[in-house]
């Protein structure tokens, strides 16, 4: 064995020798019982080690992911990040919970809709890798424990918008994510993303087909024109090249935790939040010279 592994550092060098040992141990921990899976049912070990690296080379070299601000990000203790929606599919929501994680070594759970959960496979999967419902108590749970929290307040209304509205931001709710800050007295981080909108540009809605099969929208992209050519190879996401800004943390002591239950300073705090992300993105678009380079 010892021979075998120094064949194939003399073949591959150290890194790959690393990613073998470390593999090895992933699989003894698993049929050993030798992890651990939260009250929430996330699986930090096979987040980590399995489905993280899955997706890095999206984050790396497909949509060469820059990052800025991520000094904003709490490095421990509970944590509120804001970020706008868009691109169709969520894959805004994947890359952002690993450009936090590569660059802070924290896991973001993601606060996700109801339908998620309530989809086949899609929401078991969702909960192993640490997302729960988009619900007070799970929200205030999580960041009185001191985890950080991920959040995407526009929801359906903002990866389900057309084209023409690309980049402009859809109603924020009624500020709920605004209110467990508040209640839970954690810093909130404005989180602008660019380059997620070009992945799947939606032409159309065809709503009459989304309500017949249950889902919120039921896009046409353009994609799906070049399916008798390139077929199933056509669905695939555009390569755009993405931005994303982690903006200055909002300090929600300063309102105190009474004013969760004040409408009006939710929805002002909601409204301060949303406009900040709004400035953040058109002054990333003006500072994109091309959309893919």
């Amino acid at each position: 064995m010892v021979d075998a592994l120094g064949a194939l550092r003399d073949v591959t060098g150290d890194r790959w020798i690393d990613h073998v040992r470390a593999g090895a141990s992933f699989l003894r921990r698993r049929l050993t019982g030798d992890y651990q899976i939260d009250e929430f049912g996330f699986d930090a070990d096979l987040t980590t080690n399995v489905v993280m690296p899955l997706i890095r080379p999206l984050h790396r070299h497909y949509w060469r992911v820059s990052s800025q601000g991520v000094e904003h990000v709490p490095p421990e203790g509970g944590g509120l990040i804001v970020a706008n929606h868009a691109g169709t599919l969520p894959a805004d929501a994947v890359i952002t919970r690993l450009d936090v994680f590569d660059r802070t070594g924290r896991h973001a759970r993601e606060l996700g809709a109801d339908l998620v959960f309530r989809t086949p496979v899609v929401g078991e999967f969702a909960r192993k890798t640490g997302a729960t419902l988009a619900s007070n108590r799970d929200a205030d749970r999580l960041l009185l424990q001191g985890e950080l929290v991920a959040v995407w307040p526009e929801g359906f209304k903002g990866i389900g918008k057309p084209w023409r509205d690309r980049y402009k931001l859809q109603r924020f709710g009624r500020g709920g994510f605004v209110a467990t800050a508040l209640r839970t007295q954690v810093p909130i981080v404005p989180t602008a993303i660019v380059g997620s909108e070009e992945i799947y540009p939606m032409l159309y809605d065809l709503r009459i087909l989304a309500r017949v099969l249950g889902l919120p929208y039921f896009p046409v992209v353009p994609q799906m024109f070049a399916l008798p050519v390139l077929g199933p190879f056509a669905l695939l996401p555009l390569p755009s090249k993405w931005l994303i800004e982690y903006g200055e943390p909002i300090d929600t002591t300063e309102y105190g935790p009474d004013a969760a239950d004040d409408p009006m300073a939710v929805f002002d705090l909601t409204d301060r939040v949303r406009d900040t992300i709004q400035d953040m993105l058109h002054r990333n678009l003006l500072g994109r010279r091309s959309v893919f380079l």
